[in-house]
């Protein structure tokens, strides 16, 4: 495990350079490049980028004869390279959107075409049509549903929590158990995202300034929490401290290669908990992946076209059935630098793991589980993962 320990020790060293060189405070600043941590890793010191991307380059030579498998060095190599990208775009070079997206999130989508959206639309038609909302407006339809399934702002966090127990006792059944871990739902205003598991503190952060509706709060009990971000942080924290995964699995690395799965295994956790009950859930997932893909496609526009973040989201409101300034609200990441093409992470990680679960339905579902969770994984490794 000398690969993944070097590796930690330099990204967490390349960490604190990129935190060294901020002069803006703010709340996504603060969480620098590596947010969490699951285990004590020492920074490697570097006195200046130039040193990091010698050693960074370095370690990228050593992986194809030192990796253990095929799959640690497909992982160790998206992962250096990925860090690679990030340390020369913080030491001044500048690298284009697409560019960024290949090189250090490390999928290769760019716009997200018509037939997959309307794929989706297609979904939400029959879902909404299953529960009696069929005008034939599809716009008109998803509208009402969500005003008549709109959770009262002084009941969201009850049900927020009652939601993620639930998830919880499928969690242990179904997917993994960590005990009695638990994180507690709190509400939150002025904040950059929807909702966030804040792991060290075990709290559940989530705006109140967005409605929600119950297949909404669904959806973020079972990402943030059970079976998504809180169960696989304690399960790599757990593989971590027992030498049954490498130091690297220990951190949060921001939109790096690990980080379509980290978001992709939450998206999907409804059905890893096998809790799709119904048309309510059908539609819930439909909108979510829409909406998902769609905020992809406004931050191509943004930095591949030239439209301004305001342009971009006026472009998606309408095919997002929100209205402009909500759109335009779920697309704050564009204004960060690091954070920029990190909606990607969410709509291609979705993809790359509904995609592992469709090709292994037939197989043993631990198994499933334990290459999920057990093993770090970028959009290609997970491809490449149990295949016959």
């Amino acid at each position: 495990m000398t690969l993944g320990r070097d590796l930690a020790e330099l990204t967490a060293g390349v960490d604190r350079l990129y935190r060294d060189g901020l002069t803006e405070a703010s709340e996504l600043n603060s969480e620098g490049l590596i947010p969490v941590a699951v285990a004590d890793v020492a920074p490697r010191p570097l006195r200046d980028w130039a040193e990091a991307l010698d050693a960074l380059h370095a370690l990228h030579a050593r992986i194809a004869s030192e990796a253990t498998d095929a799959h640690a060095a497909g992982w160790l190599d998206e992962m250096t390279g990925s860090v690679i990208s990030l340390a020369r775009m913080f030491s001044g070079e500048r690298i284009g959107f697409a560019q960024r997206l290949k090189d250090q999130l490390r999928v290769v989508t760019t716009v997200i075409p018509d037939t997959v959206l309307d794929g989706y639309r297609a979904e939400l038609r029959d879902a909404l049509d299953a529960l009696g909302y069929r005008t034939g407006d599809l716009a008109g339809d998803v509208r009402r549903w969500e005003a008549d399934r709109r959770v009262p702002e002084a009941e969201v966090i009850a049900r927020l929590a009652a939601l993620s127990r639930e998830a919880q006792e499928r969690s242990r059944r179904l997917v993994l158990d960590i005990g009695d871990d638990w994180i507690e739902p709190v509400g939150v205003h002025d904040k950059p995202y929807s909702a966030y598991c804040d792991y060290p503190g075990r709290r559940l952060w989530l705006n109140l300034e967005f409605d929600y509706t119950e297949a909404a709060l669904k959806h973020l009990a079972t990402h943030e929490a059970f079976p998504g971000h809180l169960v696989h942080l304690a399960r790599r924290e757990a593989l971590v401290a027992r030498g049954e995964m490498s130091l690297e699995g220990a951190q949060v690395v921001t939109n790096s290669a690990s980080s379509p799965l980290f978001e992709g295994i939450a998206d999907n956790g409804i059905d890893l908990l096998d809790w799709i009950d119904g048309p309510e859930d059908v539609a819930g997932i439909a909108l979510q992946r829409l909406r998902s893909a769609l905020r992809c496609n406004a931050a191509w526009m943004v930095f591949e076209q030239g439209k301004s973040i305001e342009d971009a989201a006026n472009a998606i409101a309408d095919g997002s059935y929100q209205d402009a300034h909500k759109t335009q609200r779920r697309l704050a990441f564009l204004s960060h630098e690091l954070r920029a093409p990190f909606l990607y992470a969410y709509w291609c990680g979705d993809d790359a793991v509904r995609r592992f679960l469709d090709r292994t339905r037939g197989r043993d579902r631990r198994a499933v589980v334990t290459e999920l969770y057990d093993r770090m994984h970028t959009p290609a490794t997970l491809q490449a993962a149990l295949v016959d």
